[in-house]
């Protein structure tokens, strides 16, 4: 019997984050869900953060991550479509995933039908209209000028800012956000905004790491994925229902 395909996403695993002491352990749990998701993987979507922070010189790339790197080429290289949004983390992928990996890199959200569903598919960073400082930050982070001054700085000086910027965020606390409401915020009333004049079955995001499934109407969810720090979770679509499921080996994280 013909096992069905699926189509996986994920989102914010923040692979080498400095605020967290369990990066190898985090790993390699990871890279043991992309074994057990190859066998019927249809597509992955990495919904951005994958990286804790990603930067890439012309000849220089951070080290580490090579169990990830190696499955998704193994996927690649099986047929198997793999797609990275880039997010808030590492927003800084050109084309070296792309050439060396294989995976097909978006640095906006997309719309794609997926058997007859229309998703709306993005990081979510940027979309809360009412975050204006880090709207600010991420014009000043993506300009050419200033990509091009930080290239200029050695690596080793370059990627301790980075990491010292990273280990200072809200990952190094466990109770962010706990009185998240989904209809409440921003990126929410974007999309339900979009929805106004755009039909879409999926919103599926990232970003805020909480788990949310939620009903918009009849015909539409919202949809946030959740993360690799608390949760270790993803989304999986069968081709008729999306679920939300956390990763049953998690407690050996």
């Amino acid at each position: 019997m013909t096992q069905k395909r699926k189509i996986y996403f994920v989102s914010d695993v923040h692979l080498g984050a400095p605020a967290l002491n369990n990066n190898r352990e985090r790993e390699l749990l990871f890279a043991r869900w992309l074994d057990d998701i190859s066998d019927d993987v249809e597509e992955l979507y990495l919904m951005g953060d994958i990286f804790d922070f990603w930067y890439e010189y012309k000849k220089v790339v951070p080290r580490g991550f090579t169990r990830i790197l190696g499955r998704l080429a193994d996927l690649t290289d099986k047929g198997t479509p793999v797609h990275f949004f880039t997010g808030n983390h590492d927003m800084w992928v050109y084309d070296y995933l792309a050439e060396e990996t294989g995976i097909k890199v978006h640095h906006d959200y997309i719309i794609r039908e997926i058997h007859g569903k229309r998703f709306f598919l993005a990081h979510g960073d940027g979309l809360d209209a009412s975050d204006k400082g880090y709207i600010f930050l991420k014009k000043i982070f993506t300009n050419t000028t200033m990509r091009w001054l930080f290239s200029r700085l050695h690596p080793n000086f370059a990627f301790n800012i980075a990491h010292k910027w990273s280990a200072s965020s809200r990952l190094s606390n466990a109770d962010y956000d706990d009185d998240f409401m989904a209809n409440k915020d921003g990126m929410y009333k974007f999309a339900a905004d979009f929805l106004q004049t755009n039909p879409v079955d999926y919103f599926i995001m990232g970003h805020r790491h909480k788990l949310v499934n939620e009903k918009m109407n009849e015909n539409t969810r919202f949809v946030i994925l959740g993360d690799w720090i608390k949760a270790f979770s993803y989304g999986v679509f069968d081709g008729e229902k999306f679920e939300l499921k956390t990763y049953k080996d998690k407690a050996k994280a």
